[in-house]
């Protein structure tokens, strides 16, 4: 898995921390923004995540470059309505090559196991190509390439998206790649906003679990640390 940062609104506290003072004040937001010290910053910041003042952080953008998943990751991915994504083409790109599978590791730890996967997945990529030679569109013979498929994909989503999904998929109980995905871009946004994501992650860092009945059990402390 590849992750990587493309770009991200420029000092993101500083903006978000403008937007909600514009609220408040008699002058507009550029002279704001230039009057506007790190301490003040910090100040305004405080209020809006300990008040849940969120729409401000809708200001602050990140784009994000994701290659080396599974097209079983992205399923879920785009369940995140408030992103935009962009993501590689099986009607238009051809493979040059038997593309790669994205293997999780209760198969690949298993040589019994892989070998099924492996089998399974060169047969469906095999009928594929012989669709394609007979004629049947790409758009078509497609329905026979697994969920294990890789493919690459450009994300974009704002601060209180980033939020919540840290919130969902940094738990201990989201799926495994998209978990470690989550995990990643986490990694990548907390030095650009570090008070915006001070405590970003799965909602048992802050506070109950809001999983019920579905519940590891675990504090935060013991699963995580």
């Amino acid at each position: 898995m590849d992750v990587r940062l493309l770009y991200h609104t420029q000092d993101p506290e500083r903006a978000v921390a403008t937007a909600a003072r514009l609220c408040y004040a008699p002058v507009g937001a550029a002279e704001l923004m230039e009057t506007l010290d790190e301490e003040r910053a910090r100040k305004v910041l405080s209020v809006i995540m300990k008040g849940g003042h969120f729409s401000c952080l809708e200001h602050a953008s990140y784009t994000f470059a994701i290659e080396g998943v599974s097209r079983s990751l992205t399923h879920q991915l785009v369940r995140h309505r408030l992103a935009s994504f962009n993501q590689q083409s099986q009607r238009y790109v051809a493979f040059k090559a038997e593309p790669e599978f994205i293997i999780p590791e209760t198969v690949s730890s298993d040589p019994d196991r892989l070998a099924v996967f492996n089998e399974a997945t060169a047969h469906a990529f095999e009928a594929f190509k012989k669709l394609m030679e007979a004629g049947v569109p790409a758009e078509d013979a497609r329905s026979l390439l697994p969920n294990a498929t890789e493919t690459k994909i450009v994300v974009t989503m704002n601060a209180r998206e980033l939020l919540h999904f840290f919130e969902v998929r940094c738990c201990r109980r989201a799926q495994w790649e998209i978990k470690e995905l989550a995990d990643r871009m986490l990694e990548l946004v907390k030095p650009t906003a570090p008070y915006i994501f001070l405590d970003a992650g799965p909602a048992c860092r802050r506070g109950p679990c809001k999983e019920g009945k579905m519940t590891c059990g675990q504090p935060y402390e013991r699963v995580y640390r």
